[in-house]
């Protein structure tokens, strides 16, 4: 038995030490806003905050995870940084097929959760390794200066 704390709830699972975080948010906890893209860690649509850091949840397995604060897309807008990357996501039409981007507002959520004046370079940086197959990364860099831009307004 492992307890997770998911988007500050406490979730007790019982499954195999091994179970990867992505399975125990989509099946066990029906958490399914999370996406299954490679199951490699390569592709960052399972991108989900482990103690506000930016993991990939198909290779976290629950024993990494447990007694952990787990943050996904369902909750990230609870923070002022989350609230900004999607409105920005919204208001700049950054999503096309929309399959990856669960991962890449995670992914952008937590850069200005660190860096709020992100450079491209930080950019660049923070969302390598999320990958669009419809190839927004023009509208992702300007939501995420966009939404960089409201925080730094009190947004």
């Amino acid at each position: 038995m492992y307890t997770l704390h998911v988007n500050g709830k406490p979730h007790s699972v019982e499954v195999t030490p091994d179970t990867p975080l992505l399975w125990v948010l989509r099946d066990t906890l029906n958490m399914t806003g999370t996406k299954f893209g490679c199951g490699e860690a390569l592709c960052g649509a399972c991108t989900v905050h482990l103690d506000g850091v930016p993991v990939r949840s198909c290779s976290i397995p629950i024993s990494a995870a447990a007694g952990k604060q787990v943050t996904t897309i369902e909750a990230v807008g609870t923070t002022a940084a989350g609230r900004a990357v999607q409105q920005a996501w919204l208001a700049l039409d950054v999503p096309q097929c929309g399959y990856c981007q669960s991962g890449q507002i995670m992914s952008a959520t937590a850069l200005l959760e660190r860096k709020p004046a992100p450079t491209d370079a930080d950019i660049d940086a923070a969302m390598a390794g999320n990958i669009c197959r419809c190839g927004t990364y023009n509208q992702i860099r300007a939501a995420i200066k966009d939404a960089a831009a409201d925080l730094a307004h009190g947004g």
